[in-house]
């Protein structure tokens, strides 16, 4: 016969020397960290800040640049055949002119609206459609103006340099540089719109 001390062994608690099983931690996939999502969140959100002050900083120099443009156009009166107004290439860049500053500027004031006050004008999804249109369409209208001005004053400047050329010239620099600015918020813009949700 068995003991009854040994069944009671067999049968009950393992005793003391036994440990409790572990199972092994699964290395390909570990559970992430306390606080990862936190960071990730934190981090987009820094990003999209940085792209919408980048996006109001080129609005406010394409601004800056559109406007200079459009007086540089404007003022360009030396009397005779000097006058802008004379040719329809420096009409259709004055009137390019004046779209591309309306367009900056009344941009320029929603964004400042958008980044000081938690209520905005449109919903974000249509912002960024409105934006990425926008920008693309007034560069494109921006860079035709300059290469339809730049071969009259070329032309002007190989007979003489004047003044009417050299401001000629001047405002034809400006709108492009203007265009440069507004590629460079159109390629923010096709970002930001690329990042909205539409579920």
């Amino acid at each position: 016969m068995s003991n009854p001390d040994e069944a009671a062994t067999h049968n009950g608690d393992a005793g003391p020397s036994a440990t409790a099983f572990t199972p092994p931690a699964y290395v390909e996939n570990p559970t992430p960290a306390l606080g990862f999502g936190v960071s990730s969140i934190t981090r987009r959100w820094k990003r999209e800040d940085l792209f919408n002050k980048g996006s109001l900083i080129a609005r406010g120099f394409a601004f800056l640049l559109s406007l200079l443009s459009f007086i540089i156009t404007a003022s360009n009166k030396h009397g005779d055949w000097r006058n802008f107004d004379n040719y329809e290439e420096y009409r259709y860049l004055l009137a390019i002119a004046i779209l591309s500053t309306l367009y900056t500027g009344i941009q320029a004031l929603i964004h400042v609206n958008a980044l000081w006050n938690v209520k905005q004008i449109l919903n974000q999804r249509i912002s960024a459609m409105v934006d990425f249109v926008g920008d693309q369409v007034m560069s494109y209208l921006l860079i035709s103006s300059v290469s339809a001005a730049i071969p009259l004053t070329s032309r002007m400047r190989e007979g003489q340099d004047n003044a009417f050329t050299d401001s000629s010239a001047s405002a034809i620099s400006m709108s492009f540089f203007a265009f440069l600015t507004l590629a460079i918020s159109a390629v923010v813009s096709g970002y930001k719109l690329s990042t909205q949700s539409y579920i």
